[in-house]
C-alpha cells in the first residue's frame, strides 16, 4: 500500500516537472536567443546558453518598440478605465436594479461576447472609415473601450449577484438613492471585480493583432504586437531581434500576472 503511495506520489511530482519544463522551455528560448548575436543564433541551438552575451538585440529592439509600447499603454488604459466604469455600472443595474425586459438585456449584451471578431472586420472598417478614424490609434481606442464593456458586465454583474439584498433595502430605508447606494455600498466591496475585470480587460488589449493589424496604417500608430511582427526582416530572419521584441511585448503582463494573479483566481472562484 506504501508503495504504491509512493510510487503516486513520484510519479505524480515527474509529470508536474515535465509540465513545468514544457511550459518553460518556449521564455527560456526566448531569453537566450535574444541574448545572442546574430552570428550564434545560425551556429546554435535555440536553448543553448550564449557563449559571448549581448543586449545589442534587447537595446535595439526596445529602441523600435518605444512607440508601439506607449501606443498599447495607451489603448490599454483608455480601454480598461472606460469598460470597468461602465461594466461596473451596468453590472450593479443587471444585478440589484432590475427591471422589466432586464435579463433578456443582459443576454444580448452577454451574447456580444461570442462574435466572432472575423464576422466583424468588414463592418468595422466601413464604420470606422465612415468615423474618420480609420488608419489611427483613434480607432483602435474606441473600438476597445466598446468591446470591453460586455465582458465587464458580466464579471461585475457575476461577483454584485453574491452582495446581500438586505444591504441595499436597508439604505433604501435610510433613504440612500440609487447612486448613493452605488458610491457607499457596491463601490467599495468592487475591489476583486475591479482588479479582475481590469486584469482580463489588459490581456485582451495588450495581445490582441488583428484590430491592430487592419485598423491602424503608418508605424506611429502600430501597437506593440503588430509591431513586434514586423521585426521579421524582409529577406533574412533576425531571430535574436524578434526574441528580444517578444521579451519587451510580453513583460508588461508577465508582471502583472505576477503580482496580481491571485485576484483573477478569487474572482473565478467568486463567479
Amino acid at each position: 500500500m506504501r508503495k504504491t503511495l509512493k510510487f503516486s506520489r513520484v510519479m505524480l511530482y515527474f509529470v508536474l516537472v515535465l509540465l513545468a519544463v514544457l511550459t518553460l522551455l518556449p521564455l527560456w528560448s526566448c531569453v537566450v536567443t535574444a541574448l545572442k548575436t546574430s552570428k550564434e543564433v545560425i551556429l546554435s541551438t535555440p536553448v543553448t546558453i550564449p557563449k559571448d552575451p549581448t543586449l545589442e538585440p534587447l537595446i535595439e529592439s526596445f529602441g523600435l518598440l518605444k512607440r508601439p509600447l506607449s501606443n498599447s499603454l495607451v489603448l490599454v488604459g483608455s480601454g480598461t478605465i472606460v469598460s470597468c466604469f461602465f461594466g461596473s455600472i451596468l453590472g450593479y443595474v443587471f444585478s440589484k436594479r432590475k427591471f422589466r425586459g432586464s435579463n433578456t438585456l443582459l443576454i444580448l449584451v452577454i451574447l456580444c461576447m461570442y462574435i466572432p471578431p472575423q464576422v466583424q472586420l468588414i463592418p468595422m472598417v466601413q464604420t470606422m472609415s465612415k468615423l474618420g478614424l480609420h488608419g489611427n490609434l483613434g480607432a483602435l481606442v474606441l473600438l476597445y473601450m466598446v468591446f470591453g464593456i460586455p465582458m465587464c458586465t458580466f464579471i461585475f454583474k457575476t461577483l454584485y449577484d453574491e452582495i446581500p439584498d438586505s444591504y441595499i433595502n436597508a439604505a433604501k430605508v435610510d433613504g440612500a438613492g440609487t447612486w448613493m447606494i452605488y458610491q457607499r455600498i457596491i463601490l467599495p466591496q468592487s475591489i476583486i471585480p475591479f482588479v479582475v475585470a481590469a486584469l482580463l480587460q489588459i490581456t485582451v488589449i495588450w495581445n490582441d493583432y488583428i484590430w491592430g493589424l487592419v485598423l491602424t496604417v503608418g508605424e506611429s500608430n502600430l501597437p506593440a504586437t503588430v509591431a513586434m511582427a514586423n521585426l521579421r526582416g524582409s529577406f533574412v530572419a533576425e531571430w535574436n531581434l524578434q526574441m528580444a521584441g517578444a521579451l519587451w511585448v510580453a513583460l508588461p503582463t508577465l508582471i502583472i500576472f505576477i503580482f496580481l494573479g491571485k485576484y483573477i483566481m478569487r474572482g473565478y472562484a467568486g463567479m
